[in-house]
């Protein structure tokens, strides 16, 4: 599937950026300015069913194997939050950047209850910037807007294919060097699964005070978790 990919920047490295699930590249505005600033020339898609990017079927193998057609190989560094982030461990074995940050990885997305998934069908359709704005009262304004934004070019379906997705997925070993980046306290990493992935081979670090959307709650700690990766 042809996936709208966001472009910014001439530099040398390259950077992929890939959203989570009800969003869209724009969410990472702050942190492609960043990356901008470091001279990285970003590549940010919107997944399939998200953002500009067509419609279809749902599965995490075929947003894999979207982002492998639609993204170059061989970047300097991919970063995959939340969605992203199990859809660039399906394919990073392909997409081989010299280094992989997974962000609150939703790796296990398919133990969401029902109940939460019809809540989350909820918030996207009562969505308003006041709504989002009090329930973030850490983002910034472009932030809410970003994430107003999203939900007004997500395919709410996509919602009823999560049901399907592995609830028990554990990405191997890293093929690349890879970091695991933990809400505090992540509700869908838990303590087992983190040292799962340690004991795998993944440096896993944990965002002190941020919740889910890390890079939104506390930006400056964010980049700080990612000294040695960028």
């Amino acid at each position: 599937m042809k996936l709208h990919v966001h472009e910014r920047g001439a530099g040398d490295k390259v950077a992929l950026l890939i959203h989570g699930v009800m969003s869209d590249h724009g969410t990472w505005h702050a942190v492609e300015d960043a990356l901008v600033a470091k001279g990285y020339r970003v590549l940010a898609c919107d997944l399939r069913g998200h953002g500009l990017s067509a419609r279809g079927a749902y599965s995490p193998g075929l947003l894999a194997d979207d982002i492998v057609e639609n993204l170059p190989a061989d970047a300097d560094v991919a970063i995959g939050h939340s969605l992203g982030a199990l859809t660039l461990s399906l394919a990073i074995d392909r997409l081989r950047p010299r280094k992989a940050v997974y962000c609150d990885p939703a790796f296990r997305l398919g133990r969401i209850p029902a109940g939460a998934l019809e809540g989350m069908k909820a918030m996207v359709a009562t969505a308003s910037l006041d709504g989002i704005r009090a329930m973030n009262p850490r983002w910034s304004d472009a932030d809410v807007r970003a994430e107003l934004d999203g939900f007004g070019r997500y395919d709410i379906d996509f919602l009823q294919s999560v049901s399907d997705f592995d609830p028990t997925y554990v990405p191997a070993a890293p093929t690349v060097p890879s970091l695991v980046q933990l809400a505090d306290p992540s509700f869908i990493v838990d303590a087992e699964l983190a040292e799962e992935l340690r004991s795998r081979g993944y440096d896993v670090r944990v965002v002190e005070g941020t919740g889910h959307c890390i890079h939104r709650d506390d930006f400056d700690a964010f980049m700080k978790s990612l000294d040695g990766w960028i």
